[in-house]
């Protein structure tokens, strides 16, 4: 997937290291909701000067392979500068896939993890990476893109200006978590909100931020009152079961009771309504 990428973005710093003043920025924002799901956001924009270079630069620009691995792509658009701008987008479910969709933009940034863990009814949420690109635009190429083509694509371009990857791009890694913060090593733009610029000379930032989600202030009460209520209502219906067999029980002894005793050999229910039927007379009695 990300081979693809890098080739588009490679022959776009060839132009802008082949021309004075071009550049390409990259910024990459990364917002994790409260319930550890979220979007990676990567946003790559070409300055007028570098659209300049070439000929419908954006029909140049192709992403399938990213789309095919789950990124949204809206784009290459004008900007109203007469730049070029492409968003690629990817959801996240769990800290696992976000580290996952960090790692697939690939350098400079370089080994990202991700986590979140809860203990009790606090939850703690973790972000760290490192931003580097030590062998300059070298970097951008793994072993099998470098092995297919033969060597670093356009590296000819780029020996022959001189020019470095600090000159012709800029990366930036935005990130917002929910909580309170705990650390973070970069800049807090916004509440909760952190930004690196990566060094792009070889040199290396260490990404690292970390937040902690408590229960609303006032809210610690509301466990230990639902247990009490969940006890309650066990209790209130055990004792309202015990009062329907009382009632119960009760209203048969009264009955009993008006009825009075019965006689001794009595048999069945007594029916003092109807009269004795008398005993039949016949011949020799």
């Amino acid at each position: 997937m990300h081979r693809r990428i890098l080739l588009a973005v490679l022959g776009a710093l060839t132009l802008a290291v082949v021309a004075a003043g071009c550049r390409l920025d990259v910024e990459v924002s990364i917002v994790v909701e409260p319930d550890g799901t979220g979007v990676v956001t990567v946003t790559a924009t070409a300055d007028p000067e570098l659209v300049e270079q070439v000929d419908d630069l954006a029909a140049e620009l192709v992403f399938d392979d990213a789309a095919a691995g789950g990124w949204t792509i809206d784009g290459p658009t004008p900007t109203d500068d007469g730049g070029l701008v492409a968003t690629f987008t990817h959801d996240f479910s769990s800290a696992q896939e976000l580290a996952n969709v960090l790692n697939s933009i690939g350098p400079p940034l370089v080994d990202a993890q991700a986590g979140r863990t809860t203990e009790g009814e606090q939850t703690t949420n973790a972000i760290r990476a490192t931003l580097t690109l030590p062998d300059g635009f070298a970097s951008f190429a793994d072993d099998d893109l470098v092995a297919a083509v033969g060597g670093l694509p356009f590296s000819d371009r780029f020996e022959a200006t001189g020019a470095t990857p600090d000159e012709a791009m800029s990366f930036t890694l935005r990130v917002a978590m929910p909580g309170e913060v705990i650390a973070a090593t970069g800049v807090e733009v916004e509440p909760q909100v952190f930004e690196w610029v990566a060094p792009l000379d070889g040199e290396a930032t260490e990404v690292s931020a970390s937040t902690v989600q408590r229960p609303p202030e006032g809210g610690a009460w509301a466990g230990p009152l639902a247990t009490a209520s969940l006890v309650a209502l066990i209790v209130w219906s055990v004792l309202a079961g015990t009062f329907i067999v009382f009632v119960v029980v009760a209203r048969r002894k009264r009955a009993r009771r008006r009825r009075g005793p019965r006689p001794p050999g009595a048999r069945g229910r007594a029916r003092p309504d109807r009269p004795a039927r008398p005993e039949p007379v016949g011949p020799g009695r």
